[in-house]
């Protein structure tokens, strides 16, 4: 479908929408596209516990971002848009200027500006000819809320040429973006869009990424460009995730294990609570914060270090793993009857962020920073992971156990301890809480579905729930509550099913424009 509209965008000539118009004019249609493509992902165990190097459990869902990019050599003329051109123009362009010019569809919907550009230039220091930092970049996609979303994209472009020492800006490059992954619904939008760019640059550039290493770059866009303090989980399920199978990661920080097959007589779907999720929003920020000062605070007790200057925040402990003790250590590697024992309640209920600082010093998370006059929990926030991991680790050991009515009923319950969990810690809401619920009632009633919990980070987003995949009335049963959740909150859910293959199975293609696009691997 996604060649099509790209031959489509070719033919025409008389474009409707703003995005068309300007996608019909991005590239040299006789010359290669490069297209790869991306999936979102629907978190089936593990959540935010990723950040506290917890194993995770992800599938990649059939909604994917399509990425077509094409190269614009300086001895070519890049197209350039009207307002490009005059830009261009006014600062004495007899020359072709390098310029990265990206159109996004589906802009309508979301409410942003359909296309956006730069001269790649302004990824330099004027000086140096060296690309600028993290920050300054992040300031430069801040100053102007209708480009924001392009940092996602953009920013991949920054990352290459820091990291991997890309020549990126020596040529124009135009990007067009169709992503079918719907935005704030907890399902890693922005990742399968970074991971699509990206994928797309290194194939353009032949820049040699490994699967774990490409999820690692994109990570780097999406903290320290856009600035969202995300987990590595849904960037290695864009590009690493396989059909049909859970993508097993130990985030520390992102050692993949072995994929579990999802059986036959198993199914996930994904069910949008019509509240928008967002990683950067405040209470996943605090919440992080928040586990971060509880391992600090375990960590110096453990070394002894605490000392007076914190007998307020944590007391004396009993003897503990050695693995409290060592550096960079994470909370998952305490078992809970270790935290519980040892822990738990030496911890405060909460701290304020001045008093931290003061007795402890840094949380030592580069990705958030703690406000001094903000008050933060730390007990649940810090057991949350702890707990998590635990139940992941046994799902996974029971997913791929003997297949029985009883195995559907402790992965539900799994399942309903993970979402009861997010509840404590603050990262519920009233829309997730009722789908879950919804599914308990169906389930009490004799239909096939045996467990629920909300997604990602939380506060909203997508709820995944757990039926029998060869029973036709469990696909009945997700209708059902659609229609129920539908019917009390006016909103209609949006139905994930499905998986498909991450970005790395699916590689890249070279388009060549004959009398139709024509593809090759």
């Amino acid at each position: 479908a996604f060649l099509d509209d790209l031959n489509d965008l070719a033919e025409e000539r008389e474009q409707q929408l703003p995005e068309r118009r300007a996608a019909a004019n991005l590239f040299r249609w006789d010359d290669n596209l490069t297209v790869t493509r991306a999936p979102g992902r629907l978190d089936v165990m593990g959540g935010i516990a990723d950040y506290s190097g917890s194993l995770v459990l992800e599938m990649p869902v059939k909604e994917a971002c399509h990425v077509a990019l094409q190269r614009h050599p300086p001895a070519g003329r890049q197209p350039e848009w009207r307002h490009t051109a005059e830009r261009h123009e006014r600062s004495g362009g007899a020359v072709s200027v390098p310029t990265l010019s990206v159109v996004s569809f589906g802009a309508d919907a979301t409410n942003r500006a359909p296309a956006f550009d730069m001269d790649l230039s302004d990824f330099l220091e004027p000086l140096t000819g060296e690309p600028i930092t993290y920050s300054q970049a992040r300031e430069y996609f801040a100053a102007d809320v209708s480009r924001s979303w392009a940092a996602y994209i953009a920013g991949t472009v920054l990352v290459l040429m820091k990291e991997k020492k890309a020549p990126i800006g020596e040529d124009g490059l135009s990007i067009l973006v169709h992503s079918e992954v719907p935005e704030g619904k907890g399902v890693s939008s922005s990742a399968a869009i970074e991971v699509a760019t990206m994928s797309a640059i290194a194939a353009a550039y032949s820049i040699p990424l490994t699967g774990t290493e490409l999820a690692s770059l994109c990570q780097t866009v999406e903290n320290r460009v856009v600035g969202a303090p995300c987990g590595i989980m849904d960037q290695m399920t864009s590009a690493c995730g396989d059909q049909g199978k859970l993508l097993a990661l130990l985030c520390q920080p992102a050692e993949m294990k072995e994929s579990v097959s999802i059986p036959s007589h198993i199914a996930f779907w994904g069910i949008d609570s019509g509240i928008r999720h967002s990683v950067g929003g405040s209470d996943y920020g605090s919440v992080r914060v928040g586990a971060f000062m509880g391992k600090r605070m375990i960590s110096a007790a453990a070394s002894g270090r605490a000392g007076s200057a914190t007998e307020e925040t944590v007391s004396a402990v009993r003897p503990c793993s050695p693995c409290l003790r060592k550096e960079g250590f994470h909370l998952v590697e305490m078992s809970p009857h270790e935290f519980e024992r040892a822990h738990q309640d030496q911890l405060p209920e909460t701290i304020s962020g001045e008093t931290f600082q003061r007795k402890i010093g840094d949380h030592q998370d580069a990705v958030t920073a703690v406000i001094p006059e903000q008050s933060y929990a730390v007990r649940l926030p810090t057991a949350h992971p702890v707990y998590e991991n635990f139940r992941t680790e046994l799902f996974s050991q029971v997913l791929m156990g003997p297949s029985c009515e009883k195995q559907l009923q402790l992965l539900g319950e799994l399942m309903y301890q993970a979402h009861q969990s997010y509840s404590r810690i603050g990262l519920g809401s009233h829309g997730t809480d009722r789908l879950v619920a919804l599914v308990e009632e169906a389930s009490a009633a004799g239909e096939p579905l045996y467990g629920a919990k909300i997604t990602g980070g939380g506060s909203g987003g997508t709820v995944c729930v757990l039926g029998k995949g060869d029973d036709a009335e469990a696909a009945e049963a997700i209708k059902r509550i659609v229609e129920k959740y539908r019917a009390s909150t006016g909103h209609e859910p949006y139905v994930f099913s499905g998986s498909s293959p991450g970005a790395c199975a699916f590689g890249s293609l070279v388009i060549r424009r004959a009398n139709r696009l024509e593809a090759s691997q």
